[in-house]
């Protein structure tokens, strides 16, 4: 039921998006360890440019299930329940397989967990009160420079090393691939610095609720 009254069902166009977001999580992970596996990273290889592509187009889709949902107005309680796995989904497989071939340490996808436990968590408790907490312009920046930072991440590795891939440290300094490398991990950087204050942030904005008992 939408939240002006109107009935829906599960296959709207919105929950389509949705749930093609979600097989794609599973699709993409499984091309990508392909190209890793293989030895193809570093290489210029076509199956991890299609890797990268196929994340991207994941995370340009981030909020097209949400605008068609309601310029349709066809929100739904199981489309309200199925984005934010999918939008989890496609930033926590991309962290593990980056933290795969070195390029995000694991305490950096532990902190994002983390957060995504508590805020799940809280938003649970507040709805349980009738209670809603708008998300904030700090959540969203987090968002966006999160997939900015995978997406650079992921292109680098898909870059030959003959463009300064690989080895950024040794790498040209004018190099695509050492651009992408230091714009990547200074953005993963700025990004879980956001997760955690956004994350702080909706605790102290839930704390009338929680501290009630």
């Amino acid at each position: 039921m939408s939240d002006q009254g109107k009935s829906v069902g599960i296959w709207t166009p919105a929950n389509i998006v949705t749930m093609v977001r979600i097989v794609f999580c599973p699709a993409w992970l499984l091309l990508a360890e392909w190209a890793r596996t293989a030895g193809l990273l570093w290489q210029g290889n076509a199956i991890a440019y299609l890797s990268f592509f196929v994340y991207l187009v994941l995370t340009l889709t981030d909020k097209l299930d949400g605008y068609l949902a309601r310029s349709r107005n066809e929100v739904s309680d199981f489309g309200k329940f199925l984005d934010p796995i999918a939008d989890k989904l496609v930033v926590l497989i991309a962290m593990i397989y980056l933290g795969e071939v070195n390029l995000i340490p694991s305490w950096m996808t532990l902190v994002v967990l983390a957060r995504e436990f508590l805020v799940s968590g809280l938003r649970m408790l507040v709805a349980s009160e009738g209670t809603v907490v708008a998300a904030s312009n700090l959540g969203k920046a987090k968002t966006a420079t999160t997939m900015a930072g995978l997406c650079a991440l992921l292109l680098y590795v898909a870059l030959p090393a003959s463009l300064g891939a690989c080895d950024p440290l040794l790498g040209s300094p004018s190099g695509l691939g050492f651009a992408l490398y230091w714009i990547g991990e200074m953005s993963m950087w700025v990004a879980v610095a956001l997760t955690a204050w956004s994350g702080a942030d909706y605790f102290i904005k839930c704390w009338p609720l929680v501290s009630r008992g």
